[in-house]
């Protein structure tokens, strides 16, 4: 019961506050495995910029139906964040299946027209295999990564197409089993630019800012018209240890990305340098 009335004052004041809060600057989208906790961890460093209810808020994803004001109450308000640092603060959230999803580009263009949108990219063969760690250690994944990969397909047949026509669906299966599809970027960076202008992306590759993370954050921090700060970096957020890809199953991967990663490129008039 004390819970429950707790629930309800939380509920209750965060009606009565809607019209002072934040609403968000940007949004980091993906990729999933990518480095985007770190980032978006950083990023809350700075004495401009506010965090959300919590780190992953899917709301363009899971809780549509629950409407733009129930989004709006995850953030901050002007009152309480104004006070400490002055007029100039943002705030935004990181969820990493929005770039995947394949009706989140356009209700974030409905939403948020002129949103920042952070995306980070890492080698699509690392990716995959963390990813499926990532599966594996929620007890979501009961078979060997070779398996999974060679079953991908098979699991994910029909998903896509029922996600675009059940605007309500969720997919646990497309969500968790997409090892590979996830790694080609360029099919869901032109859903994405085709609703949305390039200006308002900054793209950036994830072995850059695991090698040097405080040069990363400054180029984040001038697309989002923040002063220079100097961020702890030290801590790295979500890392797994798992065991190297076997090389034949990485030989096979890269194989496969390669074609996806030249069209990525070409996009983009941009190489990442993942075949070197």
């Amino acid at each position: 019961m004390r819970r429950w009335v707790a629930r309800q004052k939380r509920r209750a004041w965060r009606s009565v506050t809607d019209h002072l809060r934040l609403h968000p600057s940007f949004l980091i989208i993906g990729a999933q495995r990518a480095g985007t906790t770190s980032l978006y961890n950083y990023l809350c460093e700075h004495p401009s910029v506010l965090p959300a209810a919590r780190k992953e808020l899917h709301f363009f994803d899971r809780a549509y139906s629950r409407g733009l004001s129930y989004y709006f109450r995850q953030y901050p308000t002007v009152w309480r964040s104004a006070l400490p640092f002055g007029p100039r603060l943002i705030t935004g959230e990181s969820t990493p299946y929005y770039l995947f999803h394949p009706l989140v580009a356009g209700r974030v263009r409905h939403a948020l027209p002129t949103v920042k949108l952070i995306v980070l990219l890492r080698n699509p063969v690392d990716r995959a295999l963390s990813h499926y760690h990532h599966s594996v250690n929620k007890a979501a994944e009961p078979l060997s990564f070779e398996a999974a990969i060679d079953r991908e397909a098979e699991r994910l047949a029909g998903e896509f197409e029922r996600l675009c026509s059940e605007p309500g669906y969720h997919s646990p299966a497309f969500n968790r089993y997409s090892y590979l599809a996830r790694g080609v970027y360029v099919d869901q960076l032109e859903r994405w630019m085709n609703v949305f202008p390039r200006e308002q992306f900054l793209i950036l590759r994830s072995e850059d800012l695991y090698a040097n993370p405080k040069v990363a954050l400054q180029s984040v921090f001038a697309f989002l018209r923040l002063p220079t700060c100097d961020i702890n970096t030290s801590e790295q957020h979500n890392r797994q240890d798992y065991a190297a890809m076997n090389p034949a199953t990485r030989a096979r991967l890269r194989e496969y990305f390669a074609p996806h990663n030249a069209r990525l490129y070409r996009f983009l008039n941009r190489d990442f340098g993942w075949e070197n």
